[in-house]
């Protein structure tokens, strides 16, 4: 039986961060940090997994998201910013560090955080989210990124992509993740939860947000760039989105990397391979180096 969840609110740079807590208050911490268009929820596999395991997980809304704060100006979504939101949950946990964990635009953040405040970071795991770094030198030679990607230059419009999303109780963005998914990843009861967060003031206009403040960032990342922490990039193969090379990549900018590629899981490695995902977790979490190979592909 996995322990209760805590619902809190923590102030950090200048944002109110719904912060949904797990497991024994004694235990290393592990923040989970959700993408593009989740919540919490979106970890509810692994929170229950790594309470079990004797963790504290503090697993966030993000700014923007469900229920923290969502600031007006586009501004406010820079990674910068987002990264310093992380460390200041770091900071108000009172913990030295903290293993963080990052899927999709989560994982950006994640690396950004690693780059950019490292002493508060005692580890990395990535999904599915390549370093901005690598995204850049691939999409230069890789075209068919950029046609992986181009959704996010219709997150540019004003106004248009809020109604489309919006349209019909939502039934484009539940479409989206299940068409980007295995079947059965979504169930409708995690639907119900998705399309809830969603429905929150101002959630569908600052979620996008996050694509029109950091459009040329992640093109063009600022340095830091290299990632000095011990880093575990777990990739589904079948993602859409992202091309498995720039999983690869990425390890080009880590001082101690290494990849599992997960050949029959989508983006949503995390939740059409659970178990899997939080076997490779714990093991990492124990044992920073237990992979002794650059690269690991599991069918």
């Amino acid at each position: 039986m996995s322990s209760s969840r805590e619902h809190t609110y923590i102030d950090v740079n200048g944002v109110l961060l719904h912060v949904v807590q797990q497991g024994s208050v004694e235990g290393e911490l592990v923040v989970l940090l959700h993408g593009f268009p989740g919540f919490w929820y979106g970890w509810h596999q692994q929170m229950d997994y790594l309470a079990e395991q004797g963790y504290r997980v503090w697993a966030p809304d993000q700014r923007g998201y469900n229920r923290s704060d969502k600031p007006e100006p586009v501004s406010a979504y820079r990674v910068e910013e987002l990264a310093a939101d992380v460390a200041g949950l770091i900071e108000a946990s009172g913990r030295g560090k903290a293993i963080v964990v990052g899927h999709d635009w989560g994982g950006i953040v994640a690396w950004n955080v690693a780059r950019r405040y490292p002493d508060l970071v005692d580890r990395l795991v990535i999904l599915n989210a390549p370093h901005e770094a690598a995204m850049a030198g691939y999409t230069a030679t890789h075209p068919l990124q950029l046609l992986r990607s181009s959704y996010a230059g219709f997150f540019q419009l004003r106004g248009v992509p809020e109604k489309m999303l919006s349209a019909d109780g939502f039934k484009p963005m539940a479409a989206m993740l299940e068409a980007s998914s295995r079947p059965g990843a979504f169930t409708e009861e995690d639907l119900a939860a998705y399309k809830q967060a969603w429905a929150q003031p101002g959630a569908i206009r600052s979620m996008i947000n996050w694509y029109r403040a950091n459009a040329k960032t992640l093109f063009s990342p600022q340095p830091p760039l290299r990632v000095p922490v011990p880093v575990l990039v777990i990739w589904g193969a079948g993602d859409q989105f992202l091309g498995r090379g720039l999983a690869l990549r990425s390890l080009d900018f880590c001082d101690d990397g290494r990849v599992v590629y997960f050949e029959n899981a989508t983006h949503w490695v995390h939740l059409e391979e659970a178990e899997r995902v939080n076997g490779l977790l714990g093991e990492f979490f124990g044992n920073a180096r237990y992979l002794e190979n650059r690269m690991v592909s599991l069918e």
